[in-house]
């Protein structure tokens, strides 16, 4: 037992010697990789600092992209690519390039038949086939402007109420001349406009409400066509800035309406868009976010850019006003002249009701006188019994013109209260 104990010291030692070693070796690998970490650590810091002094420098010398230096009007349009906008042409590359644009609208091309889909297939084809030049295609969507939809509404409903007042006017003097076939169709034609009217104010409520709710978006088509200057031919340097410009209109506006042509084939309707809407497609091109904050239409109908804004000329209100004057005045005129018309007609009526028993009379006296020169020769009875059937006759015919007369003047009367009633009700809807 005595011999081991000497053994287990000695392997005691070892251990503790060893676990020195190893910590000993962990605190010197510990430092060194500090050390090497600080060493690279201020090696990055110092190139980073090269690297941006060398940037600094080449800042000042050499141009990145286009730009050199700071960012000013001349930069900022060299971005853009293109110079200006004229004559509803896109003008780049300082003159040497002009593009006109076409805006297409598309066709349901599901929603159609097989014969009607074949068509329109061949009509592409044929479009593809007469193009003699290169053109481009560009999609951009863009969120649906429902303002200008609903004011569009607005106005025809407008429209529609006013031609319902002058349908009216016409059913009272169709009224006042005892046209009942005219006013039949009037009120027809009145049953009609009521109609659209009502679903114009419904379509007008319903769009409201989806502009409200939320965003509609469009995709639009555009043909984009290029001409250049240098495919006028010839020495270009004797022809003026001007001239130019015409030559490169006149060949865009050709091809444009070719291509219009040959997209008609398919069903496909397009138009050229004049300078403000390529100023208002390149806006969205380049403001997406701020397209819809701030609306290119709404800024030019604001008038941002104008020194000062005017309202109406005095004269010209005066003028308005006038003009609201002598409205109101006509309708005046025409109603009181059609109540005097329906007097004078009652009068005529009167006259001709008058005539009628002054010749009914005067027939009576010649029946009677030619049963007196037949008397010796009828008998008694006969001759008494014919008296009476003409006094009969004379009694049944002038209740008949009362009962006539009585009529034309209450219908004379109710039409009458009714121009007047119309008259009033306008006249209270122009003060409002």
């Amino acid at each position: 037992m005595v011999e081991y104990i000497p053994i287990f010291k000695l392997l005691i030692v070892l251990l503790v010697g060893i676990m020195i070693l190893f910590f000993g070796l962990y605190v010197y690998l510990a430092v060194y990789s500090k050390q090497v970490r600080q060493k690279k650590s201020k090696e990055e810091v110092n190139l980073i600092e090269d690297r941006d002094n060398t940037k600094k420098e080449e800042k000042k010398i050499v141009p990145y992209g286009r730009f050199q230096g700071e960012l000013d009007r001349k930069s900022i349009f060299e971005f853009m690519e293109f110079d200006e906008i004229v004559d509803d042409m896109i003008v780049r590359k300082n003159g040497t390039q002009y593009i006109m644009v076409l805006q297409c609208n598309g066709v349901n091309y599901d929603l159609m038949s097989e014969q009607e889909k074949i068509s329109v297939e061949e009509g592409f084809v044929q479009f593809l086939n007469t193009l003699r030049f290169p053109v481009q295609l560009y999609i951009q969507s863009r969120t649906l402007n429902l303002k200008d939809i609903i004011d569009d509404y607005k106005s025809r409903v407008d429209s529609l109420a006013s031609e319902i007042d002058k349908v009216d006017i016409k059913i009272a003097q169709a009224n006042a001349r005892n046209n009942k076939a005219l006013v039949e169709k009037l009120e027809f034609e009145k049953r009609r406009k009521i109609n659209v009217l009502e679903y114009g104010i419904d379509i007008t409520d319903y769009v409201e409400k989806l502009s409200s709710n939320k965003n509609v978006l469009q995709q639009r088509t555009y043909v984009i066509v290029s001409y250049y200057s240098a495919e006028i031919g010839g020495n270009i340097d004797r022809y003026s800035k001007e001239e130019i410009y015409n030559m490169c209109f006149s060949e865009l506006y050709t091809r444009c309406q070719n291509i219009a042509s040959s997209l008609g084939t398919s069903e496909i309707t397009s138009k050229i868009l004049d300078s403000e809407e390529l100023s208002e497609l390149l806006y969205i091109a380049y403001n997406r976010d701020e397209s819809e904050i701030l609306n290119l239409n709404k800024i030019m109908n604001a008038q941002y850019d104008a020194l000062y804004s005017t309202s109406k000329d005095v004269l010209q209100k005066k003028q308005e006003k006038l003009d609201q004057e002598i409205n109101i005045a006509a309708i005046d005129i025409a109603t009181d002249s059609i109540l005097r018309a329906d007097k004078l007609k009652q009068i005529e009526d009167i006259q001709k009701m008058q005539d009628k028993v002054l010749r009914n009379d005067k027939i009576k006296e010649r029946a009677l006188d030619l049963l007196d020169s037949y008397e010796e020769q009828l008998n008694p009875r006969v001759f008494e019994l014919a008296k009476e059937e003409v006094n009969k006759h004379k009694a049944l015919e002038n209740n008949e013109e009362k009962e006539e007369k009585e009529d034309t003047e209450k219908e004379t009367i109710k039409k009458a209260s009714t121009t007047v009633r119309k008259k009033i009700v306008r006249r209270k809807k122009t003060e409002e």
